[in-house]
């Protein structure tokens, strides 16, 4: 909170100071650029002032974790002709076979 709010006041007291010393801003002959630089350095200034009152992301510092290697089951589904006495006809259908 004491982060939050000091910056807070960091970024009034930029604000504060800025408006005080720049110039009035006029078009009068293509002198704006010191209106545009002005409030360039002023949004800079701020964004900064806000992007440092956020606590950073906690990422934790650590490792992927080991690669896990699995075996390859023993058994396997294998395509078997086996006679059908009811229809009197060899079929084929799957069986399962394991090492």
């Amino acid at each position: 909170m004491k982060k939050t709010i000091s910056a807070l006041l960091a970024v009034a007291t930029v604000a504060g100071s800025l408006v005080s010393v720049a110039p009035a801003a006029k078009a009068d002959g293509g002198r704006i650029a010191a209106g545009v630089a002005g409030g360039l350095i002023g949004g800079a200034l701020l964004g900064g002032a806000i992007a440092a009152s956020r606590p950073a992301p906690a990422y934790g510092y650590g490792y992927a974790p080991a690669p896990v290697y699995v075996e390859e089951p023993s058994c396997r589904i294998v395509r078997q002709r086996v006679w059908d006495e009811y229809r009197g006809v060899w079929r084929s259908r799957p069986v399962e076979v394991c090492d």
